[in-house]
């Protein structure tokens, strides 16, 4: 299957991170959002992307130019009917993915594959909600989308091979570098990570090394560009403390129990950088 339009709904960070990689490999793009001011503001954060990449001489004005005509934005689902692949990056909510899916599912041809951008939730059961289950897939981007050479394909247990394939192909045209994984809570990477996090925030909390000396050890000892403190600053605490709930839900595991100090940290609204304090001040 050629993939040469993709439809995107979201045109959020991860939204129109997704588009700009898209664009800039030749497939077209329709990216939709709720209103006009999402989607231009959208169409803008790539547009601002790009022109920092001509500085950097990356890319040509030209190059700029083509990748920007070949994203049309939208605030209808109608306008998704031309895509071969439809890849969902809404908010991280159960709810709200399952609305959107619906309404994809809805539209689009039964041979359109659909795809959710999640890095949390249940690929089986989020396909279970459309009628094309074996044609539902997951495609983990990274943020920044363009920065980073990862996409998780996560398998749910009704992903056909012949989906697996198409999507892995098209990952790999995008100058990606795709694993693939079958469906679990925080499928790979997330798994490794954000409980790598949780206890830095213990080994903070014990007093045993500052916040700083904590960052420096694992930058200079594990060779890790950011240290896991600095980096929940910018995920965000709250999304760190929420992927922490889900393990533990999960798996039912108590190694998976989030830091006492990371569930006060988020209670007193100091989330990271988006909020102006985490661990660290900004």
């Amino acid at each position: 299957m050629s993939i040469t339009t993709v439809g995107i709904i979201g045109a959020g960070t991860m939204g129109n991170g997704i588009a700009q990689v898209c664009a800039t490999s030749g497939i077209h793009v329709v990216m939709v959002d709720i209103s006009e001011a999402a989607v231009a503001k959208g169409i803008a954060t790539v547009a601002s992307s790009l022109e920092r990449l001509i500085k950097k001489e990356k890319i040509s004005a030209a190059d700029r130019d083509a990748a920007l005509a070949r994203i049309k934005g939208s605030t209808s689902y109608d306008d998704l009917k031309a895509s071969q692949l439809v890849i969902e990056a809404a908010t991280e909510n159960h709810d709200l993915k399952v609305k959107i899916l619906k309404q994809i599912d809805a539209i689009v041809p039964a041979d359109v594959i659909i795809a959710s951008n999640t890095s949390s939730i249940s690929i089986t059961k989020l396909a279970a909600v459309t009628s094309r289950p074996e044609r539902f897939i997951g495609m983990h981007f990274f943020n920044p989308v363009a920065m980073m050479a990862l996409v998780e394909i996560i398998r749910g247990l009704q992903t056909s091979d012949a989906t697996h394939e198409a999507v892995q192909t098209m990952a790999k045209a995008l100058g990606k570098t795709p694993i693939t994984v079958k469906n679990a809570p925080g499928f790979v990477v997330n798994r490794i990570l954000v409980p790598m996090i949780n206890e830095a925030f213990f080994v903070l909390s014990e007093g045993l090394a500052t916040a700083e000396d904590i960052d420096a050890g694992m930058k200079l000892g594990c060779n890790q560009p950011i240290g896991p403190l600095a980096l929940a600053d910018m995920v965000g605490l709250d999304v760190c403390l929420a992927v922490m709930e889900v393990y533990l839900a999960e798996f039912g595991d108590s190694k998976y129990r989030p830091c006492p100090l990371l569930r006060e940290m988020v209670a007193a609204g100091r989330l990271g950088r988006k909020t102006g304090r985490g661990v660290y001040q900004y």
